[in-house]
């Protein structure tokens, strides 16, 4: 399993001097939206500049036709990341697409796909999906792993039954973790590193737990030895 930090200060600066913190760590990065549609692609390098083997996920959740999936994920794939994700939402023809078009790259990024987002409950995701969470949550990851897609986004207690119908080596990745008990914030469905471990998590993300904290270095410290 790996930690994955995300990086959600509100200035490029505040981030920095986060990673700063924790360059000694054996962790991955997390650019979200926010930090790339601010700070860009310089944002991607100066991260590499201080420390060039952090791994970077560049969570942007491309959604849109095939082809212009696919032209975003060469330009995604361009910039040297090491994982980025799309929606299982958009199909499996645009899926597909993006993966034949990462064919060109000597070491194509992992690509993910994500499921059902960590923000929903079961009334709201039923309210847009018309399918309770887990169903669905199953039915979009076979759908990506008979895409090519290397692995999806879910929450922890989707992960073990996921890779129960697709293979044991498929990936998951899992938001909304709360290693030490912490507030759940706008996430409803979150979990603690035991629950991720028990359910195959590979990865974990985890942010305002480290990034709020005084001493974030401390607190990546506490996790990595839960691993």
């Amino acid at each position: 399993m790996k930690l994955c930090v995300a990086l959600d200060l509100p200035t490029a600066s505040q981030n920095l001097e986060l990673v700063e913190q924790i360059k000694d760590f054996d962790v991955w990065l997390k650019v979200g939206l926010r930090a790339f549609v601010r700070d860009g692609k310089d944002f991607l390098l100066e991260l590499k500049k201080i420390n060039p083997d952090f791994k970077i996920f560049l969570d942007l959740k491309l959604h849109d036709i095939p082809n212009t999936m696919a032209d975003a994920a060469e330009e995604v794939a361009a910039f040297g990341v090491d994982m980025f994700n799309v929606h299982a939402s958009a199909g499996k023809v645009a899926m597909s697409t993006v993966m034949k078009r990462l064919e060109k790259f000597d070491n194509p990024p992992i690509v993910l796909a994500v499921t059902a987002l960590t923000s929903f409950d079961e009334d709201n995701f039923h309210a847009v999906y018309n399918q309770d969470i887990a169903s669905k949550a199953t039915q979009f990851a076979k759908d990506t792993y008979e895409a090519g897609i290397n692995g999806v986004v879910c929450s922890v207690f989707e992960s073990a039954a996921i890779k129960r119908n697709t293979a044991s080596d498929f990936i998951t990745l899992t938001p909304g973790i709360r290693p030490f008990g912490e507030n759940a914030g706008d996430q409803k469905r979150v979990a603690d590193i035991e629950m991720a471990k028990k359910e195959s998590s590979d990865f974990i993300v985890v942010g305002r737990p480290i990034y709020q904290s005084e001493d974030p270095s401390s607190v990546v410290k506490r996790i990595l030895e839960k691993f």
